[in-house]
């Protein structure tokens, strides 16, 4: 396993990150234990999560499973570095969503029971809350620092410009402020590169993509529709009819690499300069044997340019739309 430092903290996190969003939804517990127990082993010590995971229904149950994970013992508490986000709305109570002092106390204080933990490494927040001020929400993780219960601050789906104004409000009050962003990116996705990545960049913050592969977009969909393997439905079928041919070179230039598309995606990722660690979701042991190998996997200048190519990417703002 490869190992980077999360942005500009001194934290040390695995080069791919275990998504759980998937369990108790889609994998049972069982499953979802070995799994993560088989992360651990092949040295993934970086897992996320987050309050709402487990279903309209059940929110809460993803974490749950982990914090059962980690009463088992065997150091697994210690052995991971955990990361879970506040945002989403809870209960039909009014203060049970966002990012109040209030809400951030008190969502806090339950992950940790439903987790089974004292602390959390990267806490982070879901969404921008357009209704919050940084100084509360700041003071509010600060206390949450000084009294031991989390060690870091994460963004996720932010635009590039929120993550300026979090920064801002945090050099004012001498806080270290975000130490990673966490949104979607992959090759279909690139919309990042106008603001975001350069944001994170200039901060100092570790981009963590989610989605690497596009909701299975870019893992062979389409050799796998003509073994009868998959079927695409919904959405993901319209977005397949309308880039079919732009999937079909890229599974052929797959193809000529001798590698599996999935792969490619995630080694694409592991070769953009501000990626810390793509998450993946597996929900069967296979699909996390698979994510593991793309770390093997390198791509030259000429499979870079030919993935840019067939993906056409984006420059910094304002220059890919200006001068």
């Amino acid at each position: 396993m490869q190992y980077t430092h999360l942005g500009r903290s001194g934290l040390k996190v695995s080069r791919l990150c275990l998504g759980t969003m998937n369990f108790g939804p889609q994998t049972d517990e069982a499953t979802a234990h070995s799994i993560m127990d088989s992360a651990l082993d092949s040295g993934i010590n970086f897992f996320d999560t987050a309050n709402v995971y487990g279903g309209v229904e059940h929110r809460g149950w993803t974490e749950e499973i982990i914090g059962r994970w980690f009463a088992k013992g065997g150091e697994r508490r210690e052995r991971t570095v955990l990361a879970t986000k506040l945002y989403g709305t809870m209960t039909d109570r009014p203060n049970e969503s966002k990012l109040s002092a209030l809400n951030i106390r008190r969502a806090l204080d339950a992950s940790l029971k439903r987790l089974q933990t004292d602390y959390i490494d990267i806490y982070q927040f879901h969404h921008i809350d357009r209704d919050t001020p940084w100084d509360e929400i700041w003071q509010a993780i600060e206390v949450a620092v000084q009294q031991g219960k989390i060690l870091y601050s994460g963004s996720s789906n932010f635009a590039g410009w929120h993550i300026a104004q979090a920064q801002e409000a945090a050099r004012r009050r001498n806080y270290t402020g975000l130490v990673s962003e966490q949104s979607i990116y992959n090759l279909f996705k690139r919309e990042l590169e106008l603001e975001v990545i350069p944001a994170a960049q200039q901060y100092g913050l570790g981009l963590i993509p989610w989605s690497p592969l596009q909701g299975g977009l870019l893992g062979g969909v389409l050799k796998k529709e003509e073994q009868g393997v998959r079927r695409t439905e919904g959405r993901a079928l319209e977005t397949l009819k309308k880039h079919e041919d732009q999937i079909r070179q890229y599974e052929d230039f797959a193809d000529e690499l001798g590698q599996k598309p999935g792969d490619v995606a995630l080694a694409w990722l592991l070769h953009q300069p501000a990626v810390t660690a793509p998450i993946v979701g597996p929900r069967t042991q296979e699909q996390l044997d698979a994510a593991i190998r793309a770390l093997d996997v390198s791509l030259n200048e000429d499979a870079l340019k030919r993935l840019d190519d067939i993906f056409p990417g984006h420059r910094p703002a304002p220059e890919d739309y200006a001068w």
